[in-house]
C-alpha cells in the first residue's frame, strides 16, 4: 500500500468491505471514464454528446493531471481529478490552493460513502503536498454534493462564482467551494 493510499481515514482492504482509491491505470480508462460520463448523466439534464465524450476522456485528464479511482473489490465505483504537483486544473485554484474536479460516483453505488472517501482522498493530497486550502465548483443542482461538502467543512467561496464555460457557448453558474487546511 503507498503513501497516498495508507493516508485515507477509511478501511480500504477490499476483504473488509471498504475502498480503495488509487490512480487509474491505463487498462481502466475507458471504463473510468464510462462511470464519470454516467454519473454526470444522472445527475445533470441536457448535456451534449461533445460534453459527454469529454468526461469519458480519461486518458485526456491524465495528460492533464492525476485521475484516482475508487475501487469496491474490483469494480470502480468513483473517480477525480486533481492536478499534479505544484499545478492547477482551473482557474479557480489560486497560489497554495489543490483543485480537483469531476469528482464522479456510479450512480449504483451512491449513499455508500464513496463521494466522502474520494474528498478526503482530496484533502490528504492537499495537506501532503503542502497547500493551504482545496477547492472546487459545483452545479447548482447538485444539493446532495452541497451538502457532503458542507459537512466536510467546506465553505461557500460566493466571490470567485461567476458563469464558467463547460464547453463552447454552454455555460454554467458554477458554486465556489473552498477547505482550508
Amino acid at each position: 500500500m503507498d503513501a497516498m493510499t495508507a493516508s485515507l481515514p477509511a478501511p480500504h482492504d477490499p476483504r473488509s468491505g471498504g475502498l480503495t482509491i488509487r490512480l487509474v491505470e491505463p487498462h481502466e480508462h475507458a471504463e473510468a471514464g464510462r462511470i464519470t460520463a454516467e454519473a454526470y448523466r444522472h445527475s445533470y439534464e441536457g448535456l451534449t454528446e461533445g460534453y459527454l465524450a469529454s468526461l469519458a476522456d480519461v486518458e485526456g485528464r491524465v495528460a492533464q493531471g492525476e485521475v484516482w479511482v475508487a475501487l469496491d473489490g474490483d469494480e470502480i465505483v468513483g473517480t477525480v481529478w486533481v492536478p499534479r504537483p505544484g499545478e492547477r486544473l482551473s482557474p479557480l485554484a489560486r497560489e497554495g490552493e489543490l483543485d480537483f474536479r469531476q469528482l464522479a460516483v456510479a450512480p449504483a453505488a451512491r449513499g455508500r460513502g464513496v463521494g466522502e472517501a474520494l474528498t478526503r482522498h482530496v484533502i490528504a493530497l492537499a495537506r501532503g503536498r503542502g497547500a493551504r486550502r482545496v477547492v472546487m465548483n459545483s452545479g447548482p443542482e447538485m444539493l446532495g454534493a452541497h451538502a457532503l461538502y458542507l459537512k466536510l467543512g467546506f465553505r461557500r467561496l460566493t466571490e470567485r462564482e461567476q458563469p464558467v464555460e463547460v464547453e463552447p457557448g454552454r455555460f454554467l453558474d458554477l458554486r465556489a467551494f473552498g477547505y482550508d487546511l
